[in-house]
């Protein structure tokens, strides 16, 4: 349980790391407010991405190619381990 434990921790920093690094990218070389920022941090992180708002600059698209292609593994990463847990824990009340 330790190791599952410090797994999930590991996921859940790594969110949090990859949308905080993803915001402060997008706000300051795209220019957009904080709100602004994390929204499409997010949104493009879970493969929402409504559209609403996308780069502008060349580095802000190259930048978002790679973030995707990382931050959507660590994002399914983190939400498979809650999931596999919460299946355990489910088989294990039975």
């Amino acid at each position: 349980m330790k190791n599952e434990n410090t797994g999930l921790t590991f996921l859940l920093s790594s969110t949090i790391l990859a949308i905080v690094g993803g915001s402060v990218f997008y706000k300051f070389i795209e220019n957009w407010p904080w709100l602004d920022s994390i929204y499409f941090s997010v949104i493009t992180l879970t493969t929402v991405g409504y559209g609403d708002i996308t780069p502008i600059t060349s580095l802000g698209k190259i930048f978002t190619i790679f973030y995707v292609f990382i931050g959507i593994g660590i994002i399914f990463g983190f939400i498979h381990s809650i999931a596999k847990r919460g299946i355990k824990r489910a088989s294990n009340r039975k």
